[in-house]
């Protein structure tokens, strides 16, 4: 049995039909009742002519991809799914209107001088596993702290309504997180984090630090609560154990953020006491800022060959070494910490770095991978950058045909060319015309002439240029791309496969930025930028949201660019990069 896969169009919608060609037109009128409900009497099927009950399908010149039409609408009889009733935005409860897919995100109340932790707060958000790890998070008795009267009085809900989210845990941080997270799903507005920042500073008492003048608290560092919310979590949300995929991972934290290191320490002063190899874990990398620092890369490759100073057993004294660290796992998610901070002891403050340090919206980090690493990674990243390329190639050439085909439009002097002006009936005359000039063209094309000492002369079809439908452009499209993303997931190392978590082409792409405006760090001011993401079946737009405690609104890429640094303006100080991912089986096989 021969099929030919083509496309379906009815009332706005499309269809991907297989069509038996040893069949008739009643088999297909049959296979669209299914999809449509038009029953096979009230069906007229185009297909460059109309097909009826007794067409012999073979007889039609099918072509894989090509898109045929179905006219025609469900007689009474038919049972049909009732439409789903519109529902307008004025209609909408505030947590509907949250949920929408474009919907702006709650902002943070700053309730004083807690911009360090709304910035965080909106950062770590952008995390879904974390969403959804949260959702089924349950605090251990001795984690919960002494009951609150207060639980008992009202529900989670409206404890949640007010800002209260969390009073019946105790002093549980990963609970107020988790409560947090939920209000801000909810609603558009600002939410007050009243019981997260109760539970932060009874978890972390540096945090409760008053401020100098006496009034509220002080201002605290954005790196110092992200690392102390992260080891909370590392700690709090632990895995099923049952399930292979978490095997050797300590929790949540360690599967999704955490990498691992490989390194060599060498004695400077004695080479001959030689090297010492170890291994440890990471939950970030750090950007070391030198005088002569100008770019992300170079601060990162200052912090992975460090020297220290420690007692060697050989000279008896304190020496010296070279620490050389490689990165043999790469999580999805890796947050880098650029070290704008240091300690005056002149002025007792963290004082701040302000020299400009770029930044890339997508960073390859192979150069800093151990060999066996990279010699798997190497492979899959170039072929990433091949199917890119693919893709890159053929929407240049979609938009190379639509020019040439806009231009011959617009000739008034073309002859038998379709112009756009033109009645459809007309315009359809032509297309057809066309075609079958086309498939001449390619019959003369290929044919030879005998000639009398045996050779063949091949015969020259016409001249005129021949465009390609844009069926056709779509389905080389389609073949090409997904084979180009078949060959890359067959590059993919069978170890890396393995561990689903693990970056898996040394490619990140930059999801979120904590920025700091002012001089010092116990100063100034903090917010985030979280790039938006995409409703299901679109692309993104390369917008970005800018947190500033309460006040939320929309910015272009451009804005990114801009936080380099270089003055007390604002300037990154935690950025969170994302794996660039594979392409799964199914995307390869429909792309």
């Amino acid at each position: 049995m021969a099929t030919v896969p083509i496309k379906v169009k009815h009332q706005g919608k499309t269809y991907d039909v297989e069509v038996d060609t040893a069949s008739n037109g009643e088999e297909l009128m049959l296979q669209l009742y299914s999809l449509t409900n038009v029953e096979p009497e009230n069906q007229k099927i185009m297909a460059g002519k109309m097909i009826k009950s007794d067409t012999l399908l073979s007889a039609v010149k099918w072509k894989t991809g090509q898109t045929i039409t179905l006219i025609g609408q469900p007689s009474a009889n038919v049972v049909t799914e009732a439409p789903e009733k519109p529902k307008f935005i004025e209609d909408m409860s505030e947590a509907e209107m949250a949920r929408r897919a474009d919907a702006m995100p709650a902002g943070l109340t700053n309730t004083g001088n807690t911009c360090y932790a709304n910035a965080t707060l909106q950062t770590l958000r952008i995390i879904p596993e974390l969403q959804d790890q949260l959702k089924t998070y349950t605090p251990a008795a001795s984690s919960a702290g002494p009951s609150n009267a207060a639980s008992s009085l009202f529900s989670a809900e409206q404890l949640a309504s007010v800002g209260l989210g969390g009073l019946g845990a105790g002093n549980d941080l990963t609970t107020a997180l988790r409560d947090l997270y939920t209000m801000m799903k909810d609603t558009q507005g600002a939410v007050q984090p009243i019981m997260f920042l109760t539970a932060l500073r009874q978890k972390f008492p540096q945090f409760a630090e008053k401020a100098k003048h006496g009034h509220g608290f002080a201002q605290q560092d954005a790196e110092e609560v992200w690392s102390q919310l992260i080891e909370t979590l590392n700690q709090s949300l632990k895995l099923d154990g049952q399930d292979e995929s978490n095997k050797g991972f300590g929790g949540f934290v360690d599967k999704y953020l955490g990498g691992r290191f490989e390194s060599t320490t060498k004695c400077d002063e004695a080479p001959e006491e030689g090297e010492v190899h170890g291994s440890d874990s990471f939950k970030d990398l750090k950007c070391n800022i030198q005088s002569d620092t100008n770019h992300l890369r170079e601060g990162i490759a200052i912090g992975l060959n460090e020297k220290i100073e420690k007692r060697s057993e050989s000279l008896g004294r304190d020496a010296i070494y070279t620490k050389t660290s490689r990165i043999a796992r790469l999580p999805k998610y890796l947050p880098v910490h650029l070290m704008r901070f240091f300690w005056r002891k002149d002025s007792k403050q963290k004082a701040k770095i302000l020299r400009k340090v770029t930044f890339q919206h997508e960073i390859d980090l192979l150069e800093f991978c151990t060999d066996e690493l990279r010699k798997k990674l190497v492979p899959v990243r170039d072929k990433v950058r091949e199917v890119r390329k693919e893709i890159e190639d053929v929407e240049r050439q979609k938009k190379r045909q639509k020019r040439r085909r806009q231009e011959m439009e617009d000739d008034p002097n073309a002859e038998g060319k379709v112009k756009k002006d033109e009645p459809m009936q007309k315009r359809k005359e032509k297309e057809a015309a066309r075609e079958a000039e086309k498939e001449k063209a390619s019959a003369a094309a290929t044919s030879s002439v005998a000639t009398t000492d045996g050779t063949a002369d091949v015969a020259m079809g016409g001249t005129e240029e021949v465009f390609k439908t844009d069926a056709e452009i779509e389905q080389e499209r389609a073949v090409a791309i997904k084979a180009a993303k078949q060959d890359l997931l067959d590059s993919v190392d069978p170890a890396m496969k393995a561990d689903s978590t693990a970056n898996q082409t040394g490619l990140y792409e930059l999801r979120g930025v904590i920025t700091h405006q002012g001089s010092s760090a116990d100063s100034g001011h903090y917010t985030a930028y979280v790039k938006k993401t995409a409703p299901e079946g679109k692309e993104e737009d390369g917008s970005w949201w800018w947190f500033n405690d309460d006040k939320v609104q929309e910015v272009d890429a451009d804005k990114i660019e801009q936080l380099a640094g270089g003055g007390e303006t604002h300037s990154a100080l935690i950025l969170l990069y994302r794996a660039v991912e594979l392409p799964t089986i199914e995307e390869a096989k429909v792309a």
